[in-house]
């Protein structure tokens, strides 16, 4: 594919991207791309990268090595053109906490030529009850909705969300994952980091995980999970399991049972068969105990991270 039709193609890319801070180097030849109208997740553990390459993104901080397109543009070279065209989500800061919600998407709005009615922005990220209310006085959940908002005003093409649910309670986490999937299906393109995994996991349609400024495995979430073989069932019981009678009754070794340390909760070392899952449900019919939930050869996306990531560390 030729450039031109690359950029075209793409909202980001990002080509053998290297940062160094003294004789660290804190991004070492980071590589992807970001379709347009995509999801996009950067997840790795602290100190791995993911902030200074998002910044390289936004046009904050120059690669030493590499090279980056942002909506086809340099985001230093052509900041004046590109600013215009993305939002940008701090974790914290960046909020007037003198000002009123509805005030500070006011001003904002100021800043573009096309923007979003603040009162529509307000009531989107459901702060209307709040709009007379001085920012230092939201809960922390409250501004993080309020810095979406601001990070929309503009209409963007391409936003930029770090940490975006962080301090929110279950029912405005929901409400936000609605409105970037909203926003998706739109076509605005989403790049976010985020250290909640199940949040990669069910709102993005690509991950890439970064350890030690490199990125370590990129795919969809179902392509990342799937890559890490899993002979494991997972199931609850209603009450209490002599898990030597388990093993006996699955004809299988004593150490390949036991409980999980959750409540009810217990793990079969072995591949989930129709076979297996059978002799299992048999057991606990003999038993009169209730099976509650049952995982058969699944893992979740936390788990492929915390693998991914043990194996790449440095030494």
């Amino acid at each position: 594919m030729s450039e031109a039709n690359n950029r075209q193609e793409h909202a980001v890319v990002a080509d053998g991207l290297e940062k160094y801070y003294g004789a660290t180097r804190a991004v070492d030849g980071v590589r992807f791309d970001v379709a347009r109208g995509e999801i996009f997740a950067l997840v790795g553990p602290n100190g791995a990268g993911k902030t200074t390459t998002v910044e390289m993104l936004e046009g904050y901080r120059k690669p030493d090595v590499g090279t980056v397109r942002v909506l086809g543009l340099d985001p230093i070279a052509d900041a004046g053109r590109l600013k215009p065209r993305i939002g940008v989500m701090l974790q914290e800061g960046g909020l007037y906490p003198g000002l009123r919600p509805l005030e500070l998407l006011r001003l904002f709005a100021a800043f573009y030529e096309n923007p979003e009615r603040p009162e529509t922005l307000l009531e989107r990220v459901g702060l209307t009850d709040s709009r007379r209310t001085t920012v230092r006085r939201l809960s922390g959940g409250q501004k993080q909705r309020l810095s979406l908002a601001c990070a929309l005003v503009g209409r963007p093409e391409l936003v930029f969300l770090d940490e975006p649910t962080a301090g929110m309670d279950p029912q405005a986490r929901a409400a936000t994952w609605d409105l970037v999937r909203e926003l998706r299906d739109h076509g605005t393109t989403i790049l976010l980091t985020t250290h909640l995994l199940d949040e990669a996991e069910h709102l993005c349609d690509r991950v890439a995980i970064v350890v030690a400024g490199r990125v370590a495995a990129l795919g969809t979430p179902r392509e990342l999970m799937s890559s890490r073989r899993v002979h494991r069932v997972t199931f609850t019981a209603s009450a209490p399991l002599d898990t030597h009678a388990l093993a006996k009754a699955l004809a299988i070794d004593d150490a390949a049972v036991g409980a999980t340390g959750r409540e009810g909760e217990y793990e079969i070392e072995a591949p989930g068969t129709p076979a297996l899952v059978a002799a299992l449900a048999n057991h606990l019919c003999t038993l009169d105990v209730s099976l509650g939930s049952l995982q058969a050869n699944e893992q979740s996306l936390e788990a492929v991270f915390l693998q991914i990531t043990a194996e790449n560390a440095t030494p």
